[in-house]
């Protein structure tokens, strides 16, 4: 029996349309340009799925599906008119596509950059399904996906893949072939999907182009990125669950201000074109569409009762740095700071920051996961009396920390880890009650990925970061690679997978540290 999934971003009356638009500001229509022309012809020889298909946050009964019609992904309309397209989809329970589980049309408009969101629903729980699109009698490339466990699903395992930081022009996304080579059932990225800079020094392969600003501009680099057919193979490989950092926007953005200080009206028109750009290029549900320059995107998912990821916003809503130069707002090192510790300064918004501890306060996973963007383990970067902190961190936002970890506390919170990426090295820590205070109760776990491709501070910089915090169990900046969890119902495991060489799409990888965290202990070195 076929279920009708819930249909996409394009109406299906004129009135109904009508209405969104009217919400959505003309889908964002009044705040950024339109394109000066009206779109391309399509060229009928050329493919439409050029930038793949991809599913994400599955729940017990459905997951999203995505994808985008661009003949042309590289020009400002991905070469498709200023219409709708209708587009079929389907959802199987082979990969041949024959027993069909769930079907229906949904409507690539040009709105959205042609593509399509659709919430499948009415499948079983934990089980594998295979999807595929169909438009202008052209069919996408068939992707896989994977239902959550049920609340009372007996499942004792769960292999989970983290990504970061994957700047193009630094490398190839070897990574995300060993990644699928793992066959995770969930990838995880915190953050820095694209990088919104121009042309940088010594590149690998290039962007092309300078510095994001416009709407055009951030569907280009996300267009750019997804023509990666490594990086499109992992997206059709398994869900997605996907927070942001600051590269999505703006290197080290804070809330409405940017790096370099711009009108926080301005920077706002900007925050919205890329946060659009984002969804557009991304497998997130409904609930996550952009309202002018508002996302929300923090999310909870459950995989059954053995595992709960959060994944949490630590850019949209966050106060500027701490002891910020004037003109100049992004991040920096400071010493004897006020700021720091000021309890009116917060990380994640003061409403998410109630919206986490609410669902914490019924918290009944085996594991709790909080997949976020930079590091949280305290790290103090000054050897001998005193401390310096690095703003841009969890470090630059204490009284902020200390909430969170206040509510990870709680003993309905079960064996908590924190997924942290950003500072392009694999580190894994302790945290503790109080950061700083060893003698205080460890509360939770950090484990630290390095990135896909983005360049590694210095090795002895990180060296001696572990050796001046007891809490931090290891630092490295050697490689780029991504972090392999095995979930079980008594152990986590987490392998540091590092790759031979980021600069070679062929390159090998191996596993060059493990660390463990038993249930109800804080995590080891395996």
């Amino acid at each position: 029996m076929n279920h009708k999934g819930l249909a996409t971003l394009m109406p299906k009356s004129t009135s109904r349309r009508m209405l969104l638009q009217a919400a959505m500001g003309v889908a964002g229509s009044l705040m950024l340009p339109r394109p000066l022309y009206a779109g391309a012809a399509i060229d009928h020889g050329l493919p439409l799925f050029r930038l793949g298909v991809a599913s994400g946050y599955p729940s017990a009964g459905g997951c999203v599906v995505w994808t985008r019609l661009a003949p042309i992904p590289l020009s400002p309309d991905g070469g498709m008119p200023a219409s709708a397209i209708p587009v079929n989809w389907v959802v199987a329970a082979d990969e041949a596509l024959r027993d069909v589980r769930a079907s229906g049309i949904s409507y690539a408009t040009p709105d959205w950059a042609h593509s399509v969101h659709v919430e499948v629903s009415g499948l079983e729980p934990d089980r594998p399904y295979w999807y595929r699109f169909t438009a202008m009698g052209q069919q996408s490339p068939v992707g896989r996906t994977h239902t959550a466990p049920a609340a009372d699903s007996k499942r004792d395992s769960l292999k989970v893949a983290v990504a970061s930081c994957q700047n193009y022009e630094h490398g190839y996304y070897a990574a995300y072939r060993h990644m699928v080579a793992d066959a995770p059932d969930l990838i995880v990225h915190v953050g820095d999907y694209i990088y919104e800079g121009g042309n940088g020094a010594d590149p690998v392969r290039r962007h092309d182009a300078s510095e994001a600003q416009t709407l055009e501009d951030y569907r280009i680099r996300h267009s750019l990125y997804r023509l990666d057919p490594d990086l499109q193979a992992a997206h059709a490989a398994a869900p997605w669950l996907c927070t942001w950092d600051d590269h999505e926007v703006d290197n080290d953005y804070t809330g409405d201000i940017s790096e370099q200080d711009d009108d926080p009206a301005l920077f706002r028109l900007r925050r919205a074109a890329a946060m659009k750009a984002y969804y557009e290029h991304l497998p997130v549900p409904r609930s996550a569409v952009p309202f002018g320059s508002a996302m929300r995107l923090y999310q909870q998912r459950n995989f059954g009762p053995l595992a709960s990821f959060y994944m949490l916003d630590g850019r949209q809503f966050r106060s500027p740095h701490a002891c910020s130069a004037p003109g100049i707002r992004g991040s920096r090192r400071v010493e004897n700071c006020a700021e720091v510790t000021d309890e009116s300064r917060t990380m994640l918004g003061f409403r998410q920051e109630a919206w986490l501890a609410q669902r914490l306060q019924s918290a009944d996973a085996r594991w709790n996961l909080f997949a976020q963007g930079v590091m949280m383990s305290y790290l103090d970067e000054l050897a001998g009396p005193g401390e310096q902190f690095y703003t841009d961190s969890w470090n630059g936002y204490a009284a902020a920390r200390r909430r969170l970890l206040a509510a990870v506390a709680q003993p309905q919170v079960r064996n908590p880890l924190i997924l942290s990426g950003d500072i392009h090295a694999f580190f894994a820590g302790r945290l503790n009650a109080v950061p700083g205070r060893e003698d205080t109760p460890v509360v939770a776990s950090e484990l630290v990925t390095t990135s896909i491709t983005s360049r590694q501070p210095g090795v002895g910089m990180i060296k001696s970061l572990v050796d001046i915090n007891s809490n931090v169990l290891y630092g490295s900046a050697q490689y780029r690679g991504y972090l392999r969890l095995s979930i079980g119902t008594d152990l986590l495991r987490g392998d540091m997978v590092g790759l031979d060489d980021a600069t070679n799409p062929r390159s090998g990888a191996r596993v060059v540290r493990s660390f463990v965290m038993p249930a109800g202990q804080p995590l080891t070195e395996a």
